[in-house]
């Protein structure tokens, strides 16, 4: 099952006099993911390598090492480590001893792997929206049976006739707790998946 990383990561090693620092982050998007490299790039350092993987999206940069490198083993370690919706930089101040292409890679690759073996990560799970409605008699129930099923309220208003809710939930149990709700509110309450918020 793939995972997140919950907190901001950080690595760093010394290889053959060079200094290789890893930070990996979270990022929803590739415009997050740009904003997280923009902001910890070391302007003084060597080179800024980084990769990311949001879903089927991902890009990488070798930022001045030699083509495949940097940015591909970094994106390789994230694939590696079962990781989405990621972004990792890897900074190096050069020390004066050439690596070479294979060590390049397995410097590389080996910091941004470790770096996320030691993160906090979080599985992901694929969710879906549901906007949904029941009476005030129903709202005690209802929301008895919503936590089981890993439902979340993200918005909650209210109305003369009852509770208005959209629900994020794992897709994995939407049809279950509809059946469930339908129960609940004898075939009075509205259940709607929505494919955007």
């Amino acid at each position: 099952m793939p995972s997140t990383l919950s907190s901001l990561a950080t690595y760093q090693e010394d290889i053959k006099k060079s200094r290789f620092i890893a930070l990996a982050d979270k990022a929803e998007s590739p415009a997050q993911a740009l904003d997280f490299f923009a902001a910890h790039s070391v302007a003084d350092a060597t080179h800024n390598c980084w990769a990311y993987r949001i879903g089927d999206e991902y890009r990488f940069n070798d930022d001045g090492e030699p083509g495949g490198t940097a940015g591909r083993p970094i994106l390789q370690a994230i694939d590696g480590q079962q990781c989405d919706r990621v972004a990792v930089l890897v900074v190096r101040w050069f020390g004066g001893v050439k690596l070479g292409p294979g060590g390049l890679i397995r410097a590389y690759g080996g910091v941004a792997a470790q770096c996320l073996r030691l993160a906090p990560k979080i599985e992901l799970v694929d969710e879906v929206w549901v906007s949904c409605r029941c009476a005030f008699a129903d709202i005690a129930m209802a929301q008895s049976r919503l936590a089981p099923q890993g439902a979340r309220v993200v918005k909650e208003s209210f109305d003369e006739k009852g509770a208005v809710w959209l629900l994020a939930m794992p897709r994995a149990n939407q049809a279950d707790m509809a059946a469930q709700f339908t129960n609940i509110t004898r075939g009075q309450g509205q259940w709607l998946q929505v494919d955007e918020v």
